[in-house]
């Protein structure tokens, strides 16, 4: 089921908005729906990282290459 929400936003971000809706032939909803989607999965991302990052640490993961390194 849809829900409608009303945001406010300063004009030279609903000129951005419009400008990419035109640009790309998408609908304002569209984008922000797409917008919101992608920042609720960096929220959750970062919250995982954040509670994953002790016990990485505690076994000396630091970077990207480290954890490449462990699941070669």
């Amino acid at each position: 089921m849809r829900q409608t929400v009303t945001i406010s936003i300063p004009e030279e971000l609903k000129r951005e908005l419009d400008e990419v809706t035109r640009q790309e032939g998408v609908s304002r909803s569209d984008v922000i729906r797409e917008s919101l989607c992608d920042y609720l999965f960096v929220r959750r991302f970062r919250s995982l990282r954040n509670r994953m990052l002790p016990d990485a640490e505690a076994q000396d993961v630091y970077t990207d290459e480290d954890v490449f390194n462990r699941v070669s």
